[in-house]
């Protein structure tokens, strides 16, 4: 069974984003995580990441069709 969480270097490495980029994502809201443990390190659960990244094709998809609308 794979694990329901990821840490944020798996999102990181996903995504093929940088560390800071990573936590942009999660302190702007973009991108839904928990801080867990006492050190409050964050994961964000894997059905989180997929819906962030079908908004990202969905707003992609949008940007397109309003350039061609120019």
């Amino acid at each position: 069974m794979p694990p329901r969480f990821l840490k944020l270097s798996d999102v990181q490495e996903i995504l093929n984003i940088s560390s800071p980029q990573a936590y942009a994502l999660v302190r702007t809201g973009d991108l839904p995580a928990i801080q867990v443990g006492g050190r409050g390190q964050w994961r964000v659960e894997e059905t989180q990441l997929e819906a962030y990244i079908e908004r990202q094709y969905a707003a992609t998809r949008e940007q397109a069709k309003e350039r061609e609308t120019r």
